[in-house]
């Protein structure tokens, strides 16, 4: 079979961003949202009784939800200058949209474009979960191999979502304080005493948490501590105006559904059956795009809430087509997608089977 290259795809035509498109995404997203809280407030607050309520709120929950997905969704084109025409404008509403998710923008895009540099080479890029190779998981112990699989079943995505949204990017800066507070107090008189005053800058060594993307450098933290300020600032302005326990309940369950959605999404595109599964020696990008990168069979509405990832191999060949143009090119390169892997949503919960990468024979397996 003829190896596919780069050069035989349809990608120029497909690259031409519009701000005003970009634009009436954002609004035609944001506005539902702050429609759809201004109906919760008026239903918690009309003398419907429990029961009532709960019937209206139920559907509501998953409306925004949804939303809130289409939210994160435009964020990450954003992250790959995709979105908008000019850089700024990529940057500024990619920032706003990351206050909408409570996640800092800049370390999310920074760390999500080491995985588009990256995928179907499971020598360097674990996965969105981490997964462990052949070898490493035959030398845990029986109880962290029980772990190991309970931790990547797919019941995992709700308490995973939660705490991916509400509370890593807020763990992420107390845990920089912390070590900062820490760093003061251990290191600086020595590294002062022995004139070492470059060192007292090195950030990358000082404040970035050992499990999260946040704070590689004083830009990344600088935002880190303003989308914690603002977010925040949201929570106790939300509480006063809904209840303190009905936002914090409310919010929660929407940013855990939210979240477990983009993450099963995710994470279905990168771990499925036959997947692209390289060594760093084996790896090409391209075939990691199109054999590495699964495309999704789902509802219109669906696609319209995901931003069209659903073509994600188009995506990871080139992650700067506008989502907007993403159908388009898809369907203009089809005959050359005959390799890649389709997915319908009765496929998702087969795929959550490949959490071992067997890196001997390069494939990603079932735990037997």
């Amino acid at each position: 079979m003829i190896e596919v290259k780069r050069s035989d795809f349809l990608i120029q035509p497909f690259l031409k961003r519009n701000n005003f498109r970009a634009l009436y995404q954002i609004i035609s997203t944001i506005i539902p949202i702050i429609s759809i809280w201004l109906i919760v407030y008026q239903i918690i607050n009309h003398p419907f009784p429990l029961l009532i309520k709960g019937f209206f709120l139920i559907p509501i929950i998953c409306l925004l939800t949804l939303f809130s997905s289409r939210t994160f969704s435009l964020m990450h084109d954003c992250g790959h200058n995709s979105l908008f025409t000019k850089r700024k404008l990529n940057r500024s509403f990619g920032f706003l949209l990351g206050l909408v998710n409570g996640i800092p923008q800049k370390s999310w895009s920074i760390d999500h474009a080491f995985h588009h540099k990256n995928n179907g080479n499971w020598e360097t890029y674990k996965g969105p979960i981490d997964i462990l190779s052949l070898e490493d998981y035959n030398s845990l112990k029986k109880r962290e191999r029980i772990f190991y699989r309970v931790s990547r079943k797919w019941i995992m995505l709700f308490p995973g979502g939660f705490y991916y949204l509400v509370l890593k990017p807020r763990l992420g800066l107390i845990i920089i304080i912390f070590n900062l507070i820490k760093d003061i107090f251990k290191e600086t008189f020595i590294k002062v005493k022995n004139k070492e005053f470059s060192e007292l800058f090195a950030i990358n060594s000082r404040i970035k948490p050992p499990f999260s993307d946040y704070g590689d450098n004083f830009s990344e933290l600088f935002e880190l501590i303003i989308n914690n300020i603002v977010v925040i600032i949201g929570w106790i302005f939300m509480s006063k105006w809904l209840g303190l326990f009905f936002f914090l309940s409310f919010y929660s369950v929407v940013s855990t559904l939210s979240a477990a959605i983009l993450i099963c999404v995710f994470f279905v595109q990168h771990n499925y059956k036959n997947a692209y599964a390289k060594n760093t020696k084996n790896w090409n990008i391209v075939d990691g795009a199109i054999l590495g990168s699964s495309n999704l069979n789902i509802p219109s509405w669906l696609n319209w809430f995901l931003a069209d990832i659903s073509f994600h191999s188009i995506h990871h060949l080139s992650e700067r087509i506008p989502n907007y143009n993403l159908r388009a090119c898809h369907e203009a390169n089809i005959h050359l997608l005959h390799k890649s892997t389709f997915l319908k949503l009765s496929d998702f919960p087969k795929c959550f089977k490949y959490i071992i990468w067997d890196n001997k024979n390069e494939e990603l397996i079932p735990i037997s």
